[in-house]
């Protein structure tokens, strides 16, 4: 798969070394030394064009990496962890992004998709500025049946959802699922009705909701 833009590249680089591939470098002096000595046989060297073009006219900013494509994780990985989040239907790789960097900054054990058919994970490492190479995560076709899985290893399921219990209310368990829906629909109906206590963020001032990447960073942090 092939990554672009700097700060994403540069941490994949120094931290993900044995996945890197080529480094396509088309800008002069784009790498630190040190990088440069280190990836001396991966690296090639691109015209302009050809950046562009390996980046489909996106901000490259002078390099590109081919990496090993994206492992999903297990089941079983998901099952042995303590943190879970769920995204029900969310598919903006934007948001995704943003969610994966706040979800390995506090502490998430490992993040599930539902509701979709794929996910697009190279947009998802350059948008989450490469934190997904250190996230395990996985799509599943029927989120309802691992949700019941997780209730039968003593997981307790919250849902976000603006008419649930307010934060400051809630007492949380020590082995958690927050499911998160999309911003346009929520979560799905037969996923909320199976949640053990539905939550929300009170606002200070009247406005419908926040950003669902927003929403989940708070959520998380207050979770902890």
């Amino acid at each position: 798969m092939i990554i672009y833009g700097k700060q994403v590249c540069l941490h994949i680089l120094e931290k993900h070394k044995d996945r890197v591939k080529v480094v396509y470098v088309a800008k002069k002096g784009i790498l630190p030394q040190n990088l440069f000595h280190d990836y001396h046989d991966k690296i090639k060297f691109l015209e302009e064009k050809w950046a562009q073009s390996m980046s489909k006219g996106g901000n490259h900013q002078g390099i590109l990496i081919e990496t090993d494509e994206f492992v999903e994780t297990t089941i079983a990985q998901v099952k042995s962890s303590d943190k879970v989040l769920f995204l029900d239907g969310v598919t903006d790789v934007g948001n995704i992004g943003a969610i994966v960097r706040s979800s390995y900054a506090l502490g998430v054990d490992a993040i599930v998709a539902t509701n979709v058919k794929q996910l697009n994970y190279a947009a998802i490492t350059r948008s989450s500025s490469g934190a997904l190479f250190d996230m395990p995560m996985l799509v599943v076709p029927n989120g309802l049946d691992l949700l019941n899985e997780l209730k039968q290893l003593d997981f307790k399921l919250y849902g976000a959802d603006a008419k649930g219990v307010p934060l400051s209310e809630v007492n949380f368990a020590g082995k958690q699922v927050l499911v998160m829906g999309s911003e346009d629909k929520g979560i799905s109906k037969r996923i909320l009705q199976k949640m053990d206590e539905v939550i929300s963020i009170e606002m200070k001032n009247d406005f419908n909701s926040l950003n669902v990447s927003v929403a989940t960073a708070i959520l998380l942090y207050r979770m902890r």
